[in-house]
């Protein structure tokens, strides 16, 4: 019978755990056993609400009651009221992947019956209460060469306790005589097609589903994020760690990165259901693409700075600090374009994450004919040191800039423009 359909439902949660390329992830997500039953439990009431929907074939056969000759014997309309599912459970297997269970099910189903015996024929209501329910599939876990998930069912059992077959009708000194035998059937014969329905639709259905997931996403016009599989899950006894490319790259043409992505050695935490790992490489990578596309360039204009502010671009206040750019531009507006001159580089150590970008401000002064002229260089060297702790379940943490002008004259012009804005906060104080 195909009541075995509907369970493949629940075996497919798997599937998203599994994992070619067997370098180092960039992402890691940790499943642990908890996280396992959660799922297997949301799990189990969309199973119950498939099985609802499954759709029975008609069963029939043949009883030889001896002398009195053959009862011919139909059973149809068959429909699924009743559910129980009292017992189950998801265990990772070390190596492998995931052993699936449910113990103690019962389904009732309910339908009509037909009998025909000689020139005898009855029918009538019956229901059929299948006892006992037991099943167990393992599942391998495993990826193809595009980094999408595999899965392959192993080890299937069945097993039920007991079929009782309850039917309404006149003729009971019939039914009697082959009553027991319908049962044994109908017993067998779900034993038997339970796991052949159940691996079937792993190995095809469920297979077929996989082979279409993305592994991409695109994030904008630059760039997309690749997210397949680097190698199989490494599956532990209370936990599964999938792992996972964790790479930006170029839309337009995709390059290798100059750099491979760290080993990445995860605590043997396993208190919450999921966890998250995320190496520099992610974040590297993503840098180097929008370098590489020229997309870290950033132009900033006096219509972009508060009007309240003491500090406006252009070379009247710009002056204050280098005198020869208001006598060569006078009253003009200012235009900074602010780029990197290499892609930004964290770097990911316990307890804290460092960035060192390195960047270049060119100012120019904005001519009457809107045209550029270019006014100063300045190279930036930036380390920004976040650092990061847990303290009562909260994430709290602090950081330190530590910066550099590669210009003779960059120390003086800071400490005197410092200077003007600390006059212009005690001006309007004392306003």
């Amino acid at each position: 019978m195909n009541i075995a359909y509907g369970l493949t439902f629940l075996f497919s949660m798997a599937a998203f755990v599994g994992a070619t390329d067997t370098g180092n992830p960039g992402f890691v997500v940790r499943l642990t056993q908890k996280g396992l039953d959660y799922a297997l439990q949301e799990g189990m009431i969309v199973l119950q609400q498939q099985l609802f929907q499954i759709q029975l074939p008609d069963f029939s056969g043949t009883y030889d009651v001896g002398v009195l000759g053959k009862v011919k014997y139909r059973f149809s309309s068959m429909t699924i009221s009743s559910v129980q599912l009292p017992s189950y459970q998801v265990i990772p297997v070390p190596d492998k992947g995931l052993k699936l269970s449910i113990s103690g099910a019962f389904i009732q189903v309910d339908g009509r019956w037909d009998v025909r015996y000689s020139f005898i024929h009855e029918d009538g209501s019956f229901n059929i209460k299948v006892l006992g329910i037991s099943i167990s599939v393992g599942l391998i876990l495993g990826s193809d060469e595009s980094g999408r998930p595999t899965i392959a069912p192993s080890d299937c059992s069945c097993h039920i306790s007991n079929v009782e077959v309850h039917m309404s009708g006149t003729i009971g000194w019939l039914v009697d005589l082959f009553h027991n035998n319908v049962e044994s059937e109908l017993r067998q014969s779900m034993e038997n097609k339970i796991c052949p329905e159940v691996t079937q639709s792993i190995s095809s259905k469920l297979l077929s589903l996989l082979q279409t997931l993305p592994v991409t996403t695109k994030i904008d016009q630059i760039s997309a994020i690749d997210y397949s599989l680097t190698g199989p899950p490494s599956v532990m006894a209370n936990w599964i760690d999938v792992l996972l490319k964790g790479e930006f790259f170029d839309i337009s043409h995709r390059t290798t990165p100059p750099f491979s992505p760290p080993v990445m050695s995860l605590p043997p935490e396993q208190d919450l259901m999921v966890y998250f790992a995320v190496s520099e490489y992610l974040f590297n990578t993503a840098g180097f693409v929008y370098q590489d596309a020229g997309a870290l360039v950033f132009n900033l204009t006096d219509d972009m700075i508060p009007k309240e502010s003491s500090m406006h671009l252009n070379t009247s206040s710009f002056g204050i600090l280098i005198p020869s750019i208001s006598k060569m531009y006078p009253n003009m507006l200012m235009k900074l374009k602010i780029s990197t001159a290499s892609a930004p580089a964290l770097n990911i150590k316990p307890g804290n994450l460092t960035l060192s970008p390195v960047g270049n401000i060119q100012a120019y002064a904005i001519l009457p004919n809107s045209s550029l002229a270019p006014l100063f260089l300045l190279q930036l060297n930036t380390n920004v040191l976040a650092k990061v702790a847990v303290n009562s379940g909260k994430i709290v943490g602090s950081l330190e800039l530590d910066k550099s002008l590669r210009e003779p004259w960059s120390y003086n012009l800071i400490q005197r423009y410092l200077k003007m804005q600390n006059q212009s906060i005690q001006n309007r104080r004392k306003d």
